[in-house]
């Protein structure tokens, strides 16, 4: 017990100050990432598409092809990352995609708004991922789950924060001569150059370089960290012995890949169109809204999303990841999704909305915890790399397809369905991942400890 005792303390202190060192700053700077990446969906019902004369399959391409810009250096991206350290290289991505979402602020033809979200997907290549990467580094697996939680709160809450932003800012119409969507672009990309500046001073790679920890508890984190590693290499991680071919071959990546797949999906179907969508209330149901009745309506939804993310992830963490905590969110957000389109108000199909979004955001962050469970060195920034990879194929297929069959059939009914198909296959894959696996569960055991060293 006695013996126990220091290194239970040395624990608890030294997550503490990675949570509150490290976490925070991550997640803003994903915070302006998605609000750089997601800007388009507010600018497009507010003048944009009018502007440039865009139809739903046009500006559905247009949020779309951002991944497949992001898909072509993804994997180069994190395998640089590793090589060349978080600090430099997550710094140098947020100085690039700054640059080239400022120049949204002049486009002016469908083409050039093309080129640039393509480009911008380049530019951001590798940050989510690497992200992800970073902050799995500097905890245990116990931890893991809680700290990616709190990571992906940044998610959710850009739109409850970024929603009513973007619509005060593009009610700023006239500025600088500008239309307001304009000025919006403007003042959302400026953030990211700002913040890979000081990242570049701010962020360390690994816990033996910190000042921050005491001796013992750069001690305890590397430790822990190595003997981890050292296991995973050793038999779990059979699929991964540091190279790449381990991580590209294994049954267990392409599947998780596939899962989160399904995921992405729903996520920007949701991200892209819903701001469209309820534009559209004022026709389907004979009312009017000012942009920010519009920006705040957009946001409703993502609120009680963070806060079931946050308490999901909690409740992960304290009984051990199970295949549930990842298939059960699939199950609700695929069944949930159709039947907003059946809903005869604004309150109630934002309602339904709702849940759908609590789902997908309640999963996602313990699916995450997931990969980094077997893989380890290259191989995990790979295998992380090719699972986010599907997740960019998976933004760039709801975008253009939700687009395309919204103008082919009129309306979100076919579109929505495919988006509910595609969650619950997630959920399938997820329990015979399971099963696969012989243990009826994907990733972790319970581990208490973690929930008491985090209070």
């Amino acid at each position: 017990m006695g013996a126990q005792a220091p290194s239970a303390a040395v624990e608890r202190t030294a997550i503490k100050k990675v949570s509150v060192r490290l976490v925070p700053f991550v997640a803003l700077m994903f915070f302006v990432n998605y609000l750089d990446r997601t800007a388009v969906s507010f600018a497009e019902p507010n003048g944009m598409g009018q502007d440039l004369a865009l139809t739903a399959a046009q500006f559905g391409f247009a949020s779309g092809i951002f991944f497949l810009g992001y898909i072509v250096l993804e994997v180069p991206s994190n395998m640089a990352l590793h090589r060349f350290g978080a600090r430099r290289w997550l710094a140098r991505i947020m100085v690039t995609w700054g640059i080239v979402s400022l120049l949204f602020t002049w486009v002016s033809s469908s083409g050039q708004l093309y080129t640039l979200r393509f480009l911008l997907g380049v530019a951001e290549a590798g940050f989510f991922p690497g992200a992800i990467l970073f902050l799995s580094q500097w905890v245990p697996s116990r931890h893991r789950t809680k700290i990616l939680g709190l990571f992906y709160l940044a998610q959710p809450l850009t739109t409850v924060f970024g929603a009513p932003l973007a619509g005060w800012l593009i009610g700023r119409h006239g500025l600088f001569g500008l239309e307001g969507w304009r000025v919006m672009f403007l003042f959302v990309s400026l953030p990211a150059i700002v913040l890979g500046v000081v990242a570049w001073f701010y962020l360390i790679d690994k816990p033996a370089d910190v000042k921050w920890l005491t001796p013992a508890e750069r001690d305890w984190l590397t430790t822990e960290l190595a003997a981890e590693n050292a296991q995973k290499t050793g038999h779990e991680g059979k699929h991964a012995k540091g190279d790449l071919r381990k991580a590209f071959g294994s049954g267990r990546v392409w599947t998780l890949a596939a899962v989160y797949f399904g995921f992405v999906y729903g996520l920007y179907a949701l991200a892209f169109f819903l701001p469209t969508i309820i534009n559209g209330f004022q026709d389907q149901y004979d009312t009017t809204f000012s942009v920010m009745d519009k920006a705040w309506i957009t946001a409703i939804p993502y609120l009680p999303a963070a806060f079931v993310l946050f308490f999901w992830t909690r409740h992960a963490t304290r009984h051990g990841t199970r295949t549930w905590h990842v298939a059960g969110p699939a199950v609700v957000g695929g069944v949930s999704i159709p039947l907003a389109l059946y809903m005869g108000s604004p309150t109630a199909t934002v309602a339904v909305i709702t849940v759908t979004a609590c789902a997908i955001f309640a999963a996602l962050p313990v699916f995450w915890s997931v990969p980094s469970r077997f893989l380890t060195g290259a191989a995990a920034a790979a295998g992380i790399a090719l699972i986010n990879t599907a997740g960019n194929v998976a933004g760039f297929a709801s975008s253009y397809i939700t687009g395309w069959l919204k103008d082919w059939s009129g309306a979100y009914y076919v579109p929505l369905y495919l988006v509910g198909f595609f969650m619950l296959l997630s959920a399938a894959l997820m329990i015979l991942l399971a099963a696969r696996n012989g243990t009826g569960e994907p990733a972790t055991v319970p581990e208490p400890q973690a929930e008491e060293a985090l209070r």
